[in-house]
């Protein structure tokens, strides 16, 4: 018996959305009909204007609306500064967990015994070690690897190539850029980023940013930030 494809909705727009959409359309060409591409939710394109194939079909607001609908939900907006916004946007969107789509590539490493949350992304190439877990809406994007007994946190975003060694605690919100490399049993908390390229090899505390190899402080993440997509 064929199950017909649950219709997901991007919550978000080019960039991040838009390769989500790309890599759920190639899912579906490689025979994984789990989800099926329906739009996006965006408050900057007009409704009904494509982004890239798919269409804007209505506003943040309008959630409960498709929820109400049946349709399914990926959370994509995502930024460095303005992360406090970012994450306190998807908890006044108030989706129910049994509607947060949990996309995971065919192409993709996840083992069997790892702790996959609600809407979370895996992408073509990335690799989820044995008894890792990932927080509710994290972002695994292609290529990256998470190693095996490491805890993330919620709406956490692990750019392509990064490395992440075994035994890590992210808080939420954690941002990893393209290519960086992270040391085992480190402890990086809530809203913090390494910059791409970068080496780290010390905990890191909320809000800060640390770049370069070996990595080291930069700055303090903006708290408030009004372009937030």
């Amino acid at each position: 018996m064929t199950t017909e494809p649950k219709k997901v909705i991007i919550i978000g727009g080019t960039g991040n959305g838009s390769v989500v959409a790309a890599a759920i359309d190639e899912a579906n060409a490689w025979g994984d009909n789990s989800w099926q591409m329906a739009g996006y939710l965006n408050d900057r394109h007009d409704i009904g204007e494509e982004i890239e194939g798919y269409p804007v079909l209505g506003r943040l607001a309008d959630v409960q609306t498709f929820i109400q609908q049946g349709y399914y939900f990926i959370y994509a907006i995502f930024r460095i500064d303005g992360q406090d916004k970012r994450m306190a946007m998807f908890e006044g969107l108030n989706i129910p967990r049994d509607r947060l789509a949990t996309f995971i590539h065919p192409a993709s490493y996840v083992a069997g015994n790892t702790e996959i949350s609600p809407g979370c992304v895996i992408m073509p190439q990335a690799s989820i070690s044995s008894g890792a877990r990932l927080g509710l809406g994290t972002v695994v994007m292609v290529n990256a690897t998470v190693g095996h007994n490491s805890k993330i946190g919620k709406l956490c975003h692990i750019a392509a190539q990064a490395c992440l060694g075994s035994y890590l605690q992210f808080g939420d919100g954690v941002h990893i850029g393209l290519n960086a490399t992270i040391r085992e049993g480190l402890i990086l908390a809530n809203r913090s980023t390494v910059a791409m390229g970068a080496v780290l090899l010390n905990d890191i505390a909320e809000d800060e940013i640390w770049a370069g190899v070996p990595a080291k402080f930069l700055r303090r993440a903006v708290k408030e930030f009004n372009d937030v997509e």
